[in-house]
């Protein structure tokens, strides 16, 4: 992402709760989301809000980051123990002092893997090493995969740099791997390991897990616009699936907010398990001035109706207003 401080990103203190981080994120990825937000940097605003909550969310991954920054979790980054300078008061060589089994299972918690030469077969540090010479340090990377990459599976080429030389690499993609997981291709640069962060890029009609889980699960929403007319009176509309588009049968009333689900048209993963696609409503008014006789109609229905402002709380006068 764009250098900046992941809190900055979230607009909450360093020292903010989870509760406060998860909050922060859901209001700025309602602001955000490209399929709401057409400003032509939105989608790079809400990568980087995204990226910054899939940090920050994660107890041990925040841990990292308080300490090093943004370069333990980018190419090259320092792994604990090998930073050169300090953030946060904390002495950047403190890791050192980690019993390398718990540094073993810090790794693997953060990226998905462990560490080339720290213990395991043919490990060279720590109790478990057998005193083997340690591997060379894995290159780190992020990897933007595509919403059809996610769907289908598949292979990506890559460019990677190591030791000043550049080189392309082939990537599988398993399909329904989530953001934020790690991809290990093994001896891809001159022998060592090359360990990928996933980042999916946001899809313009899909947003996968919701906001309360952004990223992850096989579940899939999108809003699904309807006139009054159909929201009214029912309609069976056209929905897009990671499939191909699909017949929606909308019952006769339907509000905006109300969540429509379609079972099993969700993501697919490796192992043939299936989400469903949820199609969350969103009446639009028309675009065009109504005529006269449209606006009296209206209005009679909505008088007929009552107010849908009535009821504990509500002042009193509540009834439906009055257009011009």
């Amino acid at each position: 992402m764009a250098s900046g401080d992941y809190y900055e990103v979230l607009g909450v203190p360093k020292g903010a709760s989870a509760e406060d981080i998860r909050k922060a994120y859901r209001a700025l990825a309602r602001k955000l989301h490209p399929d709401v937000n057409k400003a032509p940097d939105a989608q790079r605003r809400f990568t980087e809000v995204q990226k910054a909550y899939d940090v920050l969310s994660d107890e041990k991954k925040r841990s990292l980051y308080d300490q090093f920054g943004e370069a333990a979790f980018e190419a090259g980054g320092p792994p604990p123990g090998h930073s050169a300078g300090t953030r946060g008061g904390r002495r950047a060589g403190a890791a050192q002092s980690m019993d390398p089994e718990e540094l073993d299972e810090f790794f693997e918690s953060v990226f998905g893997g462990r560490p080339s030469g720290f213990g395991g077969a043919g490990g060279g540090f720590g109790r478990r090493g057998g005193g083997a010479r340690a591997e060379a340090e894995p290159v780190r990377q992020n990897i933007d995969v595509t919403f059809e990459q996610v769907s289908k599976g598949g292979t990506q080429s890559l460019r990677v740099t190591e030791g000043g030389r550049a080189r392309t690499i082939e990537v599988k993609v398993p399909r329904g791997i989530e953001q934020g997981a790690s991809l290990r291709v093994r001896g891809a640069a001159g022998g060592r390991d090359v360990i990928l962060g996933v980042n999916m890029v946001p899809h313009e009609l899909f947003l996968r897990g919701g906001l309360d889980n952004p990223g992850k699960g096989l579940d899939l929403y999108l809003y699904l616009p309807l006139t009054f007319a159909e929201s009214a009176l029912g309609a069976t509309v056209k929905v897009p699936t990671p499939s191909g588009a699909v017949d929606l049968t909308v019952p006769a009333g339907v509000a905006s907010g109300q969540r429509l689900r379609l079972r099993s048209k969700g993501l697919t993963d490796e192992e043939g398990r299936v989400g469903d696609l949820y199609a969350v409503v969103r009446v639009v008014p028309p675009s065009a001035p109504l005529e006269a006789e449209e606006r009296e109609l209206l209005r009679r229905m909505s008088e007929r109706g009552g107010s849908p402002r009535a009821g504990p709380g509500w002042p009193a006068g509540g009834a439906p207003g009055r257009g011009s």
